[in-house]
């Protein structure tokens, strides 16, 4: 049963897609990942909960093939923002997010070189006497 459980997640994880984007934070690569951790000896894996196995599987074969989306239709392709699925992605993308970092970084050096009691130079300051 070990190997049937192996080849389901196999196919899972072909079947997931990557989000080249977002490099280092894709839900498809996390989830490889993970498969190949909890299944270090391939199909000879022995599995000490079959039962929370097999539902995180299902759990995760229901994402994939987008069971709620069609249970659950919306009614725009839109969140509550007006922000469509496209811009959502751009916005999330590996890039965007390093230059919003950045964009921090340098607010961040701002304000303690603003509050900062050193000096501009990297000195200390000399104790009055």
């Amino acid at each position: 049963m070990a190997a049937t459980r192996y080849r389901r997640f196999l196919k899972l994880c072909e079947e997931w897609p990557k989000d080249e984007s977002k490099k280092g934070r894709d839900l498809g690569t996390f989830l490889r990942q993970r498969v190949a951790s909890a299944f270090r000896e391939g199909e000879n894996t022995q599995i000490s909960d079959p039962e929370k196995c097999d539902q995180m599987y299902e759990s995760l074969a229901r994402i994939n093939s987008n069971v709620y989306k069609e249970k659950f239709p919306r009614a725009k392709d839109t969140s509550f923002t007006g922000v469509t699925v496209e811009e959502c992605r751009m916005l999330l993308a590996t890039g965007n997010m390093q230059h919003t970092d950045e964009e921090k970084k340098g607010l961040w050096k701002t304000l303690m070189e603003r509050f900062s009691s050193k000096p501009e130079d990297g000195t200390p300051e000399k104790a009055e006497k």
